[in-house]
C-alpha cells in the first residue's frame, strides 16, 4: 500500500488519472491549475517509485497510472507535545511609587 496525505497535490493528481485515461501532462496541469513543470517533477518522483509511467511523444507526454493500491491518510500528528502557555501573569509594580508617581 502507498500512503498519500489527503489535500495533497499528488492526491489530486493519483485521483485524476484514476477518472481520466489518456491523459498529458499539459491536460492535468490545466485541470488541476497547477504548472507544468510542478506537475512533471511530482510524475518523475512517482516514476522512480513505480506508480506511474511517463510515455513521452515528439510534442506530448501521456501518463499511465500502473499502480491502484494507494491508502489516503490524513496529515500526521506532531510527535512532540507542544507546551501549553499558561495563564500566569507576573506581579506588575506591586505598589511602587517612585519619584515619578509624586
Amino acid at each position: 500500500m502507498i500512503e498519500i496525505t489527503i489535500g495533497s497535490l499528488e492526491e489530486q493528481i493519483i485521483k485524476f488519472l484514476r477518472k481520466t485515461y489518456p491523459v498529458t501532462t499539459a491536460e492535468l496541469s490545466q485541470k488541476l491549475r497547477v504548472s507544468r513543470r510542478e506537475i512533471e517533477w511530482i510524475l518523475h518522483k512517482f516514476q522512480v517509485k513505480g506508480i506511474v509511467k511517463l510515455e513521452p511523444l515528439p510534442d506530448i507526454t501521456y501518463v499511465r497510472l500502473l499502480r491502484n493500491d494507494f491508502l489516503f491518510v490524513g496529515p500526521k500528528q506532531q510527535r512532540k507535545i507542544m507546551k501549553q502557555a499558561t495563564d500566569t501573569k507576573k506581579e506588575e509594580n506591586g505598589g511602587y511609587e517612585g519619584s515619578m508617581y509624586s
